[in-house]
């Protein structure tokens, strides 16, 4: 690879450093925030971290219009100062309508750069690479949910506003996108509509049905790991904290050996994350000790490090050299859509079907889950033609 090609791909793997930092970065501080904002309704206040998923859903539903008008610099320079100014812009925040707000905003400009971080990997490399750079892209996604967790934490013990300087972060990544990223106009050739046009979604609906399933199954785990680990086994927020970023650095090396997985398991490499969760879920449910806990999160972390690069893979290929505007953005919409119905979803069905008292029972309604995203591969996978091998 040459030096000016590695540099435009660190740049875009720049961006996916970032993009999960949405939620992630504030999950530390939020029993902070919610001391400090004791008067607000606690609903207001889980908003504070589900907000921007809502708000990166509707923007990424209008980028092929964006991308058309802008070039893909202009796009990510403005997203990225956005996601800067609204997202440390909380530590002066007094008002929680303020915040919310500029969380929103946050929300807008995950939106713009969430297409581009993968999206310009279809664009700008062959087909052959992009196996392993969709891998990297995955990787840099959980190292950012690794370093956003510990530096929130370790500012948030200052004082809650101290951990939204988190993402000033994105500094970086604007250096080098006003530095290395080309202003290519990638929306200018494709004249098929806004994506999200049922035509669309009919074509690239494997991949986005799968990246719904896939994100409702893997959020069950951060939402209840804590509860079923102190319950179940017995382990302290330490010990919890200390598996589930484990879990992170596990994922983010599974994404660096993406492209060689690739290579080694073309066919079968389709079953690995719906299987994968299963077995995982199942340890969750039967643990009774750390061990089962452990191993489980271990196959959690394989099944979210294989899963999002192999959907992302597939779909780019589909998609060709517009993959940045048509399926990039319905992927990152189902994946923020996943996050968001997760919790909504799944724990009301644990209560229902199994009470209230039930601490494994989210991760029940996931083994259900599992079998759903394991036919849905099947049936729509079935007769897939393969990608060329990576480089």
């Amino acid at each position: 690879m040459s030096v000016v090609n590695k540099k435009l791909t660190d740049t875009i793997l720049s961006m996916s450093l970032l993009t999960v930092m949405a939620g992630a970065a504030i999950a530390p501080a939020l029993g902070v925030i919610k001391a400090h904002f004791s008067d607000a309704p606690e609903l207001l206040v889980q908003f504070i971290v589900s907000i921007p998923a809502l708000f990166i859903i509707i923007t990424n539903l209008f980028f092929l219009n964006i991308s058309r008008h802008f070039g893909t610099q202009s796009i990510a320079l403005f997203g990225l100062a956005l996601y800067v100014l609204a997202g440390a812009g909380c530590f002066l925040a007094n008002d929680i309508y303020v915040l919310l707000g500029l969380r929103a905003l946050l929300g807008v400009s995950v939106g713009l750069i969430m297409p581009l971080s993968t999206g310009l990997l279809a664009y700008y490399y062959p087909p052959e690479k992009q196996a392993r750079l969709m891998g990297l892209s995955a990787a840099m996604n959980q190292m950012g949910g690794v370093v956003a967790t510990l530096l929130a934490g370790l500012l948030s013990a200052i004082g809650w506003r101290w951990a939204f300087l988190v993402y000033l972060l994105g500094i970086i990544a604007m250096i080098m996108v006003s530095l290395y990223l080309p202003d290519d106009h990638i929306g200018s050739a494709n004249k098929r509509g806004i994506p999200f046009q049922p035509r669309q979604l009919l074509k690239f609906h494997p991949s986005v049905i799968g990246m719904l399933l896939l994100m409702m199954i893997f959020f069950i785990y951060p939402t209840n790991f804590a509860i079923t680990a102190e319950k179940q086994a017995g382990l302290g927020l330490e010990a919890t904290t200390l598996i589930m970023v484990g879990l992170d650095l596990f994922a983010f090396f599974v994404g660096l050996v993406f492209g060689q997985l690739m290579n080694l398991f073309r066919e079968p490499i389709k079953y690995f994350a719906p299987v994968l969760f299963l077995i995982g879920y199942i340890l969750f449910v039967s643990a009774r000790s750390s061990l089962p806990l452990l191993v489980g999160a271990v196959f959690t972390g394989f099944a979210n490090g294989v899963g999002v690069p192999y959907l992302n893979t597939i779909a780019s290929i589909k998609g060709g050299h517009n993959s940045a505007t048509t399926v990039m953005p319905l992927l990152s919409a189902a994946l923020y859509l996943g996050q968001f119905l997760s919790p909504v979803i799944v724990t009301p069905l644990s209560r229902l079907c199994f009470g209230d008292n039930d601490v494994a029972g989210c991760y029940k309604i996931g083994i259900g889950l599992c079998v759903i995203f394991l036919v849905q591969v099947y049936t729509t996978r079935h007769y897939q033609s393969l990608p060329p091998k990576s480089e």
